[in-house]
């Protein structure tokens, strides 16, 4: 059993909102969209809620992908193009203690 976690506390968990716009999903396919969210850096955790719910579109991941920046992946399976919500999207950032996630979870 390893005790103790170097780098493994929240330094901060951060609510903000943005206000983005989807492209159109083509029919069965993912795509990767980049949006700005002011305040995010690399190695942050995030979450994203969006203002309700588009049929046939799915939130299937978000990252950050530079700072400032965020890349959220939309998918369709559908067998038409869908245009994810636009709106104010609501993001929770997890900023790990020391700027990095922690390799283990330990007792």
């Amino acid at each position: 059993m390893t005790h103790g976690i170097t780098n493994g506390n929240a330094a901060g968990v951060y609510v903000v909102t943005a206000t983005i716009t989807p492209s159109a999903a083509l029919t069965i396919d993912t795509v990767e969209e980049d949006f700005t969210v002011t305040g995010v850096k690399v190695g942050d955790a995030i979450t994203v809620n969006p203002p309700g719910i588009t049929t046939g579109a799915s939130i299937v991941n978000c990252r950050v992908k530079s700072a400032d920046v965020v890349a959220i992946q939309f998918t369709n399976p559908t067998a038409g193009t869908v245009t994810p919500l636009a709106g104010a999207h609501t993001f929770t950032v997890f900023r790990p203690e020391g700027g990095a996630a922690a390799s283990l979870i330990a007792d």
